[in-house]
């Protein structure tokens, strides 16, 4: 089961990571606690839309621009995960052309390849 918490959490942390930040400069900045916000991290609690912003403008990101990480990778591990179900079956599904390297975690070793429109993307297990 993909849980949409996680794939959020990840991507605050990569964002964080970006940044050379550490979890209390943007704890302290958004003003939720350090606990909390490792949490929300590690996908182990919920972020409210108001608590979302208020990291998302601590790590001066656009929420839009998070949800849209987001989203991508939801799309790869929804892919990812049909993909293993089926094996042998082209996966129906829509991917964005905008997609960059992404990691999906619990994908099987072998190389999966998603085609595009106008181009192909490969997702590789990490």
């Amino acid at each position: 089961m993909i849980l949409l918490r996680r794939l959020l959490g990840d991507v605050l942390r990569r964002q964080r990571q970006r940044q050379g930040r550490t979890l209390r400069e943007v704890s302290s900045s958004a003003r939720v606690s350090l606990g909390y916000l490792s949490e929300v991290e590690r996908g182990q609690k919920e972020a409210s839309s108001e608590l979302l912003s208020a990291i998302c403008d601590a790590l001066d990101v656009r929420m839009s621009e998070l949800m849209r990480e987001v989203s991508d990778e939801l799309a790869l591990a929804e892919l990812a995960q049909s993909a293993a179900a089926t094996p042998n079956e082209p996966v129906p599904a829509p991917v964005r052309p905008m997609l960059g390297s992404v990691s999906v975690k619990g994908v099987p070793p072998e190389r999966v390849t998603i085609k595009a429109p106008s181009e192909a993307v490969d997702v590789v297990a990490a």
